[in-house]
């Protein structure tokens, strides 16, 4: 006889202390947004890792790989890779950097900014959509405000 437990849904389930947890409940809902992301954003084959770094070029052209990779937290091998994936996708170009020539500076093409655009109006509707659940636009802010603070509080 199969213990009744295992059929409990999500909701029923009791997470005991994983609940009280930010680190918890910040995964969760992030699991839920890139999820989302992946769904609107599918028959682009653009993660949010690449949309992050497009976001980062197309407010920031020319500046190196490795001041972005440093802007979104990642390592260089990570950040070469995605530069590697947009600029055969023709979304950005590499440039020998003005100050640097050991460096290669970042910048969008035409299409790579028409591919942006379409993808921001994209993300903008689900994340609209997924914010539904707040109570208004005070309260998005308030959290975007906490979340700011949490990403830059130093340990």
């Amino acid at each position: 006889m199969q213990d009744d437990r295992s059929k409990k849904s999500e909701q029923e389930i009791d997470f005991g202390v994983l609940g009280e947890f930010l680190g918890y409940r910040l995964r969760r809902a992030q699991m839920n947004f890139f999820a989302k992301f992946g769904e609107v954003c599918e028959d682009l084959g653009i993660s949010p890792g690449l949309f992050a770094v497009l976001a980062i070029v197309d407010r920031n052209p020319g500046l190196t790989q490795t001041a972005v990779a440093q802007a979104l937290g990642n390592d260089r091998s990570a950040m070469v890779a995605a530069v590697d994936k947009l600029e055969g996708k023709n979304l950005l170009e590499r440039r020998p950097a003005v100050n640097d020539r050991r460096s290669y500076a970042l910048f969008m093409t035409e299409e790579g900014n028409r591919f942006f655009a379409n993808a921001v109006e994209r993300v903008s509707r689900y994340e609209n959509e997924m914010a539904k659940c707040l109570k208004d636009d005070s309260e998005k802010e308030w959290l975007l405000d906490a979340l700011e603070r949490l990403a830059n509080k130093s340990l």
